[in-house]
């Protein structure tokens, strides 16, 4: 099965592309460091050849409200556009647990712009919500940083590895169109102040962890529930403490 991941080269959608063609797909990286570009339409037509099943991984490289929103609706529309030629039967997009929660959010704005475009095409569709990623826990710290504080809502939050975003993502690209969605996770809850207070301190990290219930999270206030899954997600196997030990030792 020819299988094209848009952000094809990006941290899940490289993961992605290996998993796929471990298991004898053929996987294509598209990108623009690969000659696609979704905004331009760049070599849209030439890498839909023969495709049946369309991945998209990408994120847009500005999270400036206006800048996010004409990249998912520019980049979907036209990806959506070519499949449709192409006559691509299943399109994938990965997309965040709590989006339509968070509709005052710029970046949330934008994707919940992106799944109404898939929703409303005419190709059959699969939407995965995925809970924050562990190799983004430390830029969650930086955004939330106050001067030598790290200002966290004492929230739930559930991340989980992306080697298991990719996984799941992978099995979905593969199986029969959704036309609907599903929310994926990671195997453990924690309370969100909990979990950074701790992992500053593996890290050696000197900022102090304050607990803010009107901490912000990007931009917007978060509720118990925001960033977490609901019943029947799909959850991963790899703890937060087991990762962290397999990435330090990798290094």
């Amino acid at each position: 099965m020819k299988i094209v991941v848009i952000g094809g080269t990006g941290l899940i959608g490289s993961k992605l592309v290996a998993k796929l063609g471990e298991h004898g797909h053929e996987a294509v990286a598209a990108a623009p460091s690969t000659g696609v570009n979704t905004l331009t339409g760049e070599g849209l037509a030439e890498v839909m050849a023969d495709t049946q099943v369309v991945v998209d991984v990408s994120n847009s490289p500005s999270f400036e409200p206006t800048a996010v929103m004409e990249f998912f609706e520019t980049s979907t529309r036209n990806l959506l556009a070519a499949e449709a030629v192409a006559g691509v039967g299943h399109h994938v997009a990965v997309s965040v647990v709590g989006t339509e929660r968070l509709p005052q959010n710029g970046y949330f704005r934008a994707k919940i712009a992106q799944e109404q475009l898939i929703e409303k095409s005419s190709i059959p569709f699969s939407l995965v919500h995925a809970t924050q990623f562990f190799e983004f826990v430390r830029h969650i710290a930086d955004e939330a940083t106050d001067g030598d504080t790290v200002r966290i809502a004492p929230v739930s939050f559930q991340p989980m590895a992306g080697d298991e975003v990719a996984q799941a993502v992978g099995r979905v690209a593969v199986g029969t169109p959704l036309n609907g969605r599903v929310e994926i996770g990671g195997p453990e809850r924690f309370r969100m102040d909990e979990f950074f207070r701790d992992a500053l301190a593996g890290w050696g990290d000197p900022r102090q962890v304050v607990t803010d219930p009107h901490a912000r999270y990007f931009g917007s206030e978060l509720e118990e529930r925001t960033l977490v899954p609901g019943d029947g997600a799909t959850l991963g196997q790899i703890r937060y403490r087991d990762w962290l030990g397999r990435t330090a030792q990798a290094r």
